[in-house]
């Protein structure tokens, strides 16, 4: 079997392929290319940048290392596009008779509307941090101090919050003490040796933390009863009571609304990283990279092909202008594309047109004080529900400050679509109703709020590219060459849809395959 039979066959995905070795990290150091993008004349061959994006502006930045001349039309007032940072002073207004909202955070709280951390092996992401001076800090997202709520259901442990780290502990020595039982019952000697299953038993009794009798009872891993740690004299502290087996079991965390855990999500797997001050951080520092390079509020209307390159029409102040050049490098994620008047070849409409996006949604929620670091003991990490609201994101930054912002949902498919739908204090509603049976101070704590709709923000269409097998092979190829003299860009792109580092890649490659081409034009 070859690797492309092998691939083709499991459907692998780009994180277990390079976890493998079967695939090159991204890269990891500057985009190193001759400076040749000028003409004869010493002019720079003209490009034209759809989106300011982390796709468009890096596109942009390198072919201006290169000797290019670029414009970028960005339909917004602002850079970043998916990488979008809510704070006081924020101002949006969703489509289809969204009400317009103007976020009222006090200064220096914030959450991440889009993009919210970079997995620590992102190496290309982490180089243009390096490289643009954006300083980082930790994010923290797997939190076993986070919680795990269960609404609806029958069992003992439904309707009442759980740590993670209770669910987690208990079903660790479960499962363990159920497999050494298994071993003590020369159960699997016909694959094991004796030593074997010596070693592997003395692995489960320190791995699910079991007594002598090979049983798992609960032991300090779980912690201690409130208000009884262990202190100075004669305080041993009172470990907390497991729960049994059989209501874990009944208890509904089971659901793959619970799965999506870092510690075994590769791309969630510590250590996780994030831009001190907000995500925007990172399209501010390409921002700055080109001053007088970008034409905001100027959507574009049209885009067509030119005997010698290409022609784009875009509003300015309610006018249409328009402006020609050598090659476009169009970012646009494919929902807005699909709406442009073009001369584009069928399979690239067709992509445009069948490509879905996800739709997904979030909810900034200020309080008065961090209750959930001062009552609960939360410092950043990720509750998760089968309710509506599906996550709750505790800030891994302003730790022990006065007043926070906390994510009250993260959602995705039909029920980021249902609460989307929703005016924005009914979505308001909803967060604090289902977010209070976790955490009851809800309630009286709660000040502000300012929510999000992905597949409702004008200009983009949903959250990110969502391929299955089908569409990834009828699709994907078309987006990966150039039609004519326009060249495809944006996470939609890669491998890495919904990640910064599926903008960068795809960058670097639209730049590395555009400069390839003018450098065949100059040896004729």
């Amino acid at each position: 079997m070859t690797r492309r039979d092998f691939i083709n066959s499991t459907s692998a995905s780009y994180a277990s392929l390079l976890a493998w070795g079967m695939l090159q990290p991204a890269p990891a150091s500057a985009l190193d290319l001759p400076a040749n993008g000028k003409k004869s004349d010493g002019k720079g061959r003209k490009v034209i940048v759809l989106g300011a994006g982390l796709a468009g502006m890096t596109t942009a930045y390198e072919l201006g290392k290169l000797g290019y001349d670029c414009t970028v039309l960005e339909a917004r007032s602002r850079s970043g596009g998916r990488v979008w940072t809510v704070r006081g002073g924020t101002k949006e207004t969703e489509l289809a008779g969204g009400t317009p909202q103007t976020c009222s955070f006090e200064n220096g709280l914030y959450f991440n509307g889009g993009a919210a951390r970079i997995p620590h092996h992102h190496q290309i992401t982490l180089q243009y941090c390096r490289e643009l001076g954006v300083p980082l800090e930790i994010f923290n997202g797997a939190n076993e101090s986070a919680y795990l709520y269960n609404d609806g259901g029958t069992g003992d442990l439904a309707n009442r919050r759980m740590r993670i780290s209770d669910y987690h502990f208990d079903m660790r020595g479960y499962t363990a003490e159920l497999l050494a039982k298994a071993l003590d019952q020369s159960s699997l000697d016909q694959q094991l040796t004796k030593e074997d299953v010596e070693k592997l038993i003395d692995f489960l009794k320190n791995e699910g933390d079991l007594n002598t009798a090979h049983l798992y009872k609960g032991t300090n891993r779980r912690g201690y009863k409130a208000k009884s740690d262990p202190g100075a004299g004669h305080t041993p502290g009172t470990l907390t009571d497991p729960y049994g087996l059989t209501d874990l079991l009944r208890s509904g965390f089971m659901q793959p609304v619970f799965y999506n855990v870092g510690d075994y999500a590769y791309e969630q797997q510590a250590t996780l990283l994030q831009p001190v001050g907000g995500m925007d951080a990172i399209p501010r520092a390409l921002e700055k990279k080109l001053i007088g390079k970008i034409q905001f509020n100027a959507p574009v209307s049209e885009l067509r092909k030119t005997e010698n390159g290409v022609r784009v029409v875009y509003q300015k102040d309610g006018k249409p202008v328009e402006i020609t050049g050598e090659f476009c490098v169009c970012t646009l994620p494919l929902p807005m594309l699909k709406n442009l008047e073009s001369d584009l070849s069928g399979t690239v409409k067709r992509a445009a047109d069948f490509v879905p996006y996800m739709k997904t949604g979030k909810i900034g929620l200020q309080f008065k004080r961090r209750f959930w670091e001062e009552d609960d003991g939360i410092y950043g990490g990720i509750s998760r529900t089968n309710m509506d609201i599906n996550q709750i994101w505790y800030p891994s930054f302003g730790l022990q400050g006065k007043k926070g912002v906390l994510i009250g949902y993260y959602n995705f498919y039909s029920r980021a679509e249902a609460i989307g739908a929703l005016p924005v204090a009914e979505r308001e509603k909803i967060a604090l109703a289902q977010g209070g049976k976790i955490h009851p101070q809800y309630s009286s704590e709660f000040e502000n709020s300012f929510s999000l709709a992905w597949h409702r923000l004008p200009y983009s269409g949903g959250g990110w590219a969502t391929y299955d097998d089908a569409t990834r092979k009828k699709y994907y190829p078309t987006l990966l060459e150039p039609d004519g003299n326009i060249y495809f860009a944006g996470e939609h792109t890669t491998y890495l849809t919904a990640w910064m580092a599926g903008a960068f890649t795809s960058a670097r490659r639209t730049v590395e395959a555009l400069h390839a081409r003018v450098g065949e034009y100059t040896k004729k």
